[in-house]
């Protein structure tokens, strides 16, 4: 059995973001915008990966800090400035995974061509209590945002996460929503089971986490529900004894990077890819593109970013 990971370095554009959820430990009061410079030279120590990975905040032009550096690095919309960090890392030998939120159709069509994977948590397809204050969290917002991408035909990402006040038939219905957005479009090519992490200053702090065989089941049940040609990810700083994991139905450990934190989960450290080798002697592990096997083969990719695929991919679509 193949067991998947990717190597990437992480990019966290800015923290500025219009959502407020009680957990989040990634959103900063009026964050700036990463220097060009500065993205550059980070992209400079990663040369090992292949997946320059972009998070922000949603929507985070609506801080004034924001706006300000847009204007001082010469771009007319946040969406352009996305535009040209994925421009700089595929120049650099990167292939861009872009995490937007909850984004319009014109910002999708406009980065679309640069990226060779995008992705959205759905999170929880039910309301609760933990985004009453964050707009781009209501479900019918993060199911019509994946439906845009399944249109545009864009490889994606999607997700849940475990443990923020759901009930097991909540996680139950939100992977069969993603089920059904699979059949529909047939661009999912993983889905999260991420399990809750507390973090410190949040409204959260003290909302137990998961335990691990809650997270067990879900990853069962998702095996089930979920279509057999998406692979089913769960993050290996997150839960530690991957083996167990992937005994239960998980195919795929995400990105890991060398040089940059998981700026969600910072208190997580990434686990050496040699030692996750080691936890799972009889699987075969191997590194993937951050644009599944599958869609390389079908060139679900534009002519912005083919030489790069066609330079890190085998036969099968594999990283070479």
């Amino acid at each position: 059995m193949v067991i998947t990971y990717s190597r990437n370095v992480f990019l966290p554009l800015t923290r500025s973001c219009r959502n407020r959820c009680y957990y989040c430990g990634f959103r900063r009061e009026n964050d700036g915008l990463m220097s060009l410079d500065s993205i550059i030279s980070l992209l400079r120590k990663a040369k090992n990966a292949t997946e320059a990975l972009l998070t922000f905040g949603e929507q985070p032009e609506f801080s004034e800090k924001v706006k300000k550096d847009l204007k001082a690095l010469g771009f007319s919309s946040f969406s352009d400035y996305v535009k040209s960090v994925c421009e700089i890392a595929i120049k650099e030998g990167f292939l861009p995974h872009t995490n937007p939120g909850v984004v319009d159709t014109d910002f999708l069509k406009k980065v679309k061509d640069f990226n060779a994977s995008m992705g959205l948590m759905l999170e929880q397809a039910v309301e609760l209590e933990c985004h009453k204050e964050s707009p781009g969290k209501k479900p019918e917002e993060r199911i019509k945002f994946i439906k845009k991408a399944g249109k545009l035909k864009i490889p994606f990402t999607t997700g849940i996460l475990v443990g923020i006040g759901e009930k097991f038939e909540d996680r139950i219905y939100s992977l069969e929503v993603i089920a059904d957005l699979h059949d529909n479009y047939g661009h999912i090519q993983e889905v999260i089971i991420q399990n809750f992490s507390p973090k410190k200053g949040t409204k959260m702090e003290n909302f137990k986490p998961p335990s691990t065989s809650e997270m067990l089941e879900t990853v069962k049940v998702a095996r089930k529900i979920i279509q057999k040609d998406v692979a089913i990810q769960v993050p290996p700083n997150l839960v530690k004894e991957v083996e167990v994991f992937v005994k239960a139905g998980a195919n795929d450990l995400g990105g890991i990077s060398d040089v940059t934190p998981d700026f969600i989960n910072p208190e997580h450290p990434w686990p050496k890819v040699e030692e996750i080798s080691e936890r799972l002697k009889g699987y075969e592990l191997k590194e993937r593109l951050p644009i599944y096997p599958k869609f390389v083969v079908e060139g679900w990719y534009s002519e912005k970013i083919a030489p790069l695929i066609e330079a890190y991919s085998d036969e099968e679509g594999y990283k070479c």
